[in-house]
């Protein structure tokens, strides 16, 4: 299908066929959020803050609704734009919510530190930044991290403003495949190295003792400090994200090297040269830097890239095929 010129008025066009329910990626969000509602209520007595919890599925409710009603009034592209913006704005918000969850299971960070020994030999995240310990290098590792939300942005845009027959689809799989990693972070407890090799420390990591900590990370978030060259501008910027939602949680599959890989894939979909060849750099920092910065282990990163292949042509198969 040939690409249109993007003009202002078209923000403003009325969509020919305007969705009348839900839209598919927010009826994704709707069930989790259920999925989690009942999560809580069997474990009630050991939620530590379930009210600020039911109040911010509350909240989401009321945006979701408030976007829909101001669709259906003016169903045009710039309101279904405001509502697929409202439902990635929460995104931030379910993230660390996943850590409110999955700390009340038995932490599993033993047994992935144990296979990331017995599968490398060593860990690949503590040595990293010992190998390869210059500033240009860190900076490009910080670079590549804090990429992921610019990345999301201009995937979602270029598909609003280039694709807009496909817009819904592509969202529907980014946002679907955030909520399929948020699913298995809650039932698969596992910190990554920031905050397990600091519970542990990294004296007993580099001998390869990897205890069990039992119920540590319920009461316990500190971190370990990113490797690196501290007074680096990107640096500080990377601190910056982590201080304002990093929590003891999501490490396996790493879901930046998956939603990255998703990204990729819709970005090879287009058949844009010029957007598959300015993500690539940032998608191959990516992949490295969970590692480096002590986010993942290597192993999560390799499930991430095979989980992000998978999740991609699945979602498009049932977004295409649903009744």
């Amino acid at each position: 299908m040939a690409l249109k010129k993007f003009r202002i008025k078209d923000l403003f066009l009325l969509d020919k066929k305007p969705q009348r329910g839900l839209l598919a990626a927010e009826w994704v969000t709707m069930g989790y959020m259920v999925f989690t509602l009942l999560m809580m209520a069997f474990m009630w007595t050991k939620v530590v803050n379930p009210e600020s919890m039911l109040w911010g599925r509350f909240r989401y409710v009321m945006v979701t609704l408030a976007m829909w009603a101001v669709y259906r009034m003016v169903p045009c592209r710039l309101t279904m734009l405001a509502r697929i913006v409202a439902q990635m704005g929460f995104l931030g918000w379910w993230y660390p919510d996943t850590y409110e969850l999955n700390r009340l299971l038995p932490n599993l960070d033993h047994v992935f530190a144990q296979w990331e020994q017995s599968f490398f030999g060593c860990q690949p995240s503590l040595l990293f930044s010992q190998v390869v310990p210059y500033g240009w290098f860190s900076e490009l590792m910080c670079v590549g991290y804090v990429s992921y939300f610019p990345l999301i942005v201009a995937v979602t845009l270029y598909y609003f403003f280039k694709r807009y027959h496909e817009f819904q689809l592509a969202t529907f799989v980014i946002l679907t495949s955030f909520f399929v990693y948020y699913f298995i972070f809650i039932l698969l407890p596992v910190t990554g190295p920031q905050f397990y090799y600091l519970a542990v420390g990294t004296e007993k990591i580099a001998a390869g003792v990897f205890p069990n900590v039992g119920d540590w990370f319920l009461t316990h978030s500190e971190r370990m400090a990113a490797p690196g060259w501290s007074d680096g501008f990107w640096y500080h910027m990377l601190d910056l994200t982590h201080d304002a939602g990093e929590r003891p949680t999501a490490a396996f599959p790493s879901s930046h090297v998956g939603v990255t890989t998703v990204l990729m894939l819709l970005a090879l979909r287009t058949r844009s040269r010029w957007l598959m060849f300015s993500m690539l750099p940032f998608y191959v920092l990516m992949c490295f830097s969970t590692v480096y910065i002590y986010a993942h282990y290597a192993i999560d990163a390799l499930a991430g890239l095979a989980s992000g292949v998978l999740l991609y042509f699945l979602l498009t198969y049932f977004y295409k095929h649903r009744a």
